[in-house]
């Protein structure tokens, strides 16, 4: 039995759900970005994939009913019913609400970076990573797990996913071409040691220095024998 560990936000909303999120963006000011093109970004890479996403590309990656699955996440909007197709073929699905007991618990509830840092220890010593979207977390987890012998982390092509997923969906693409086409999509996108991009004068599109610390992993090929 596999344990890997998934953090996700929920998108793909249902109307209703679309109106207060709209409501929610315009009444708080943090909130920077107030119109957004949701079908463009999706086909673009930067929203982080739907449970029911997740639940196909799992089953296309191999991973089995039996797979125990830890969500590092916090609250996830829609709650049990958007985990409905996920649970239903994952039964080990667990979060931390779930593994500690209510006393347990109950010293960290009101800090939510202590919160976080449940998960983090989870997402570390995790036999698999799967960041269905590359937040800061998900980036310092990937850097981490590199560091300690190059953990498997599953980087997931986000693009490449929304095409297969539609053409999938679509009836374009059997069972069998599609998760043939994920598995060779990701055979180069499981963490193993890579140079990190370096764009001079271009720093914000340079690859993320935590998620990739290759100077801090050795000068040869990228490795660091790590006790």
């Amino acid at each position: 039995m596999k344990w890997i560990c998934s953090p996700f936000q929920a998108h793909g909303c249902s109307g209703k759900e679309t109106e207060e999120l709209t409501r929610m963006r315009y009444a708080y000011p943090w909130w920077k970005e107030k119109e957004i093109d949701s079908e463009f970004k999706r086909l673009q890479g930067l929203c982080p994939l739907t449970p029911e996403e997740i639940t196909l590309v799992l089953k296309a990656l191999g991973f089995t009913k039996d797979t125990l699955i830890y969500i590092a996440s916090g609250e996830i909007y829609g709650g049990e019913r958007r985990l409905a197709a996920l649970r239903a073929a994952y039964p080990k699905l667990v979060r931390k609400e779930k593994l500690l007991s209510p006393d347990e618990l109950r010293p960290f509830q009101n800090h939510s970076t202590q919160m976080a840092a449940l998960d983090y220890m989870v997402s570390i010593a995790s036999d698999v990573f799967i960041p269905s979207y590359d937040g800061n977390m998900a980036r310092v987890v990937e850097g981490h797990r590199r560091y300690t012998r190059f953990r498997k982390t599953i980087l997931l092509d986000r693009v490449k996913l929304v095409e297969l997923l539609d053409l999938f969906q679509g009836g374009k693409l059997s069972w069998d071409e599609f998760s043939a086409a994920v598995k060779v999509a990701h055979q180069n996108h499981m963490g193993q040691p890579t140079d990190r991009r370096a764009i001079p004068g271009r720093p914000k599109e340079e690859d993320y220095f935590y998620a990739n610390p290759q100077e801090c992993l050795g000068s040869k090929g990228g490795l660091r024998d790590v006790l």
